[in-house]
């Protein structure tokens, strides 16, 4: 069914469902391991993906901040310290969208190095999705593989994750992950932030995210939006100042932080998703599963097999470098010094220094805001 700029099927279904592997093992770590409330925890996403699907009009990301879900999941930090670090994360981006000097700085990345960070995101997200079906169950992966290749053949777009998550929870049903009951009205928390956690979340985890967060879910997000999307300019700025509130409207109702990135709009793109009807599906699947099922959903998905979410991850991975075939031989080095940097470090270590070697193996006359960050 098609309205205006949406479309609701299940190619779009699909498509929303394609990041499910990044977003499974930190809401299950955030529910378990933190005693967030399911029912806050899904309703929060959820609400933020319909949000996000309406306001672009195309396929938008979220997940949980990474760096800081695994310090809190690490440290087992409380569900308050977790809530107030989403409005301190949420206050820093919407000032850094607000400063004058963003635009400028942006516009000085050099196209190698955001290109360099998608093809280290690709690795790893290729990697962790080979070693999950090695640990689980290699033929049930590789299967997997075969099926994702063949629905996507030829430019088409099947609904391949949809049937491989549908299978995924058959298995675990089968294994025994039976829930009693079933269905469970999960009431979600809400309380105001404290102030002090939020500033003590944003010292102990929100600090090491902001360069993920630049690099992955901002500038590389918005190349591969103009990449996708060339039509539906999304600008930096706007995805800053949509994170930002974002993420301050989660932490009144009990949320957690998040971001967009790169590879979860390749995962949405890859599998199907076209529009903002993707977003508005799995969010509204998100908000019902979170206030219906609860604790039975953590249940199931605990058993959920890890080689399907492999196999969805290493497709991902080749998607997403691919974005740097048909780079000069002259901008290698940059690429290969911000993968190996992204790789080693994190992102924001890769992004330093594939700008230091731009600047470093460029002629002094082409040191200038020419070579930028126009995808």
């Amino acid at each position: 069914m098609r309205l205006g700029d949406f479309e609701f099927s299940l190619k779009e279904l699909s498509g929303a469902l394609g990041d499910f592997g990044t977003l499974l093992p930190l809401a299950i770590g955030f529910i378990v391991v933190n005693g967030m409330s399911p029912g806050s925890f899904m309703l929060v996403f959820g609400a933020s993906n319909v949000a996000t699907g309406l306001i672009y009009r195309a396929p938008m990301p979220l997940q949980p901040m990474k760096a800081i879900a695994a310090v809190a999941i690490a440290q087992r930090w409380s569900p308050d310290l977790i809530t107030a670090t989403a409005l301190s994360m949420g206050l820093f981006w919407l000032l850094i969208s607000a400063s004058p000097g963003i635009d400028q700085f942006i516009a000085r990345t050099p196209n190698a190095v955001v290109r360099g960070i998608q093809l280290a995101l690709g690795i790893s997200l290729g990697w962790t999705g080979i070693s999950m079906v090695r640990d689980d169950a290699i033929l049930l992966g590789l299967a997997a593989v075969a099926v994702i290749i063949l629905l996507n053949r030829g430019g088409r777009r099947g609904p391949s994750a949809l049937l491989i998550l549908t299978v995924g929870v058959g298995i675990a049903l089968y294994r025994g992950a039976i829930p009693d009951p079933l269905f469970h009205f999960s009431a979600p928390r809400l309380a105001p932030p404290d102030i002090a956690l939020a500033w003590e979340g944003f010292y102990r985890g929100g600090i090491a995210q902001i360069p993920l967060t630049f690099t992955n879910a901002v500038i590389a997000c918005a190349a591969l939006l103009a990449e996708y999307f060339p039509k539906r300019r999304v600008g930096e700025r706007q995805l800053m100042a949509n994170m930002g509130v974002m993420n301050v409207a989660s932490s009144l109702l009990s949320g957690f932080p998040m971001c967009h990135g790169a590879g979860g709009l390749a995962s949405q793109y890859y599998f199907g998703a076209r529009t903002g009807g993707a977003n508005i599906l799995e969010g509204t699947l998100e908000a019902l599963a979170g206030l219906f099922l609860g604790t039975a959903m953590v249940t199931i998905f605990s058993a959920f097999p890890g080689a399907l979410v492999g196999a969805m991850m290493l497709m991902v991975g080749v998607e997403l470098g691919k974005f740097t075939l048909g780079l000069g031989r002259e901008v290698w080095p940059v690429v290969l010094a911000t993968v190996a940097a992204g790789l080693y470090w994190n992102l924001g270590a890769g992004f330093a220094l594939g700008i230091l070697v731009h600047f470093l193996t460029l002629p002094s006359a082409e040191r200038d805001p020419g070579n930028s960050n126009e995808v």
